[in-house]
């Protein structure tokens, strides 16, 4: 089968980490990512199936890792080589479409009994993903025995599949792992009725995250912030009733919420006229899917006291002031992937459902803009690091001409 390779090797990691410095994704040129012929991966287990991808996304996690940007905090949750991609549509061998969601719990690893989070349904917060039956890896596209999605066929577990019905097409269909992210963020912002809501970063994840709060929460007001003019007018159809550039979110909040500015002067500086450095209040629930140094800095500037802000965005090392947490004793929530959820009714359902229904609703395929055969995997990474200044959104691998030519 043809797979997208992801090896341990120190000097391509350094390669790609300087390369993706300097123009986002050129990594892949350089780096431990090569396109490579290798055998089916064996099933772990008897109940283990194959599938062979359709489409495979590429997401921001995916690019942090070609662009050796990774926080080392996922050393030991990787086995090498290990091939990328879980945002998947695929075909069972009986020729059933499914998505995989592709967290690696204890159900897939055959330990019994479950850790308390998987047997509550919480699989993202496993506390086996470097025990069992398989090689370490918090979910498939980063453990070595299973594969990943960017290759013609893998292993999942029966517990990791979900049909996908006639009435979802496929570029519909590889955005509901995405989706189920966006959900689970905006069920755990646990969002107020009548609040200001303020979402940082519209790229997938915050188009998403957008589209999910409108499904399952009734804020006020919901304020977004976009880079780049494709990002603000999506957010406007997604449902920001405002949209603004990242520098002007301050501002943007202060007027929203009749707030006071507070401005911090650079040295020599004798008025804060013009300047806001924070508020004195501010949005009841910041949600930050950006993850940056800058973006979390913001966050805190903008919630209001004993607001919430959810990170959604994957961070690695980031510089900060966390003094605004403890003075104005605010509520910082990580949102990591998706499992079961509570709705704000009390009724249960998972997250793969919830995500499933919003991706037909709220037409979210729509967000795939273009796709790639593997052989094209420089050009596809690199269209997808620059997607927002490139006027894209979801990048994704297509399999389905390769899977024609293979039988």
């Amino acid at each position: 089968m043809k797979a997208l390779q992801f090896r341990r090797n120190l000097p391509r990691y350094a390669a790609a980490r300087l390369a993706g410095g300097l123009v986002p994704g050129r990594g892949a040129a350089v780096g431990p990512l090569k396109l490579v012929d290798l055998e089916v991966p064996t099933a772990p287990g008897p109940d283990w199936v194959r599938v062979r991808p359709r489409l495979s996304g590429i997401c921001g996690s995916d690019l942090a890792t070609v662009d050796g940007r990774s926080a080392r905090y996922f050393e030991p949750l990787v086995s090498f080589p290990f091939v990328p991609g879980h945002e998947v549509v695929g075909d069972l061998d009986d020729g059933s479409r499914v998505v995989l969601e592709p967290v690696l719990g204890c159900v897939s690893r055959n330990l019994h009994p479950t850790c308390r989070p998987c047997a509550q349904g919480n699989l993202g917060n496993c506390e086996h993903t470097a025990f069992g039956d398989l090689e370490p890896g918090i979910q498939t596209g980063s453990c070595h025995d299973t594969g990943g999605g960017w290759a013609t066929a893998f292993t999942a577990h029966p517990s990791q599949l979900h049909p996908v019905p006639d009435h979802i097409d496929d570029e519909a269909a590889v955005m509901i792992e995405p989706t189920a992210c966006g959900v689970h963020a905006a069920l755990a912002a646990e969002i107020p009725e009548d609040s200001v809501v303020a979402v940082l970063g519209t790229g997938t994840l915050g188009l998403v995250t957008l589209a999910a709060i409108r499904a399952h929460a009734s804020p006020r007001t919901v304020v977004a912030t976009g880079r780049y003019p494709d990002q603000r007018r999506l957010a406007e159809e997604f449902g920001a009733e405002q949209v603004v550039k990242p520098a002007e979110i301050r501002r943007a909040i202060r007027r929203i919420t009749g707030s006071r500015a507070i401005g911090a002067p650079s040295l020599g500086e004798s008025s804060t006229e013009g300047v806001v450095d924070r508020l004195t209040g501010g949005a009841d629930v910041v949600v930050d899917c950006v993850g940056s140094s800058a973006s979390l800095t913001d966050a805190l500037a903008i919630v209001r006291p004993r607001g919430r802000i959810v990170l959604v965005g994957m961070p690695a090392e980031v510089s900060l002031e966390l003094t605004p947490l403890w003075h104005r004793e605010i509520t910082l929530v990580g949102a990591y992937t998706y499992g079961a959820e509570t709705l704000p009714d009390g009724s249960k359902r998972r997250t793969f459902e919830l995500a499933a229904e919003l991706v037909a609703d709220a037409g979210l395929g729509s967000l795939v803009t273009a796709t790639y055969p593997l052989s094209r995997y420089v050009d596809a990474l690199e269209h997808a690091a620059a997607a927002g200044r490139r006027g894209a959104t979801k990048i994704v691998f297509d399999m389905r001409d390769e899977k024609e030519r293979q039988k």
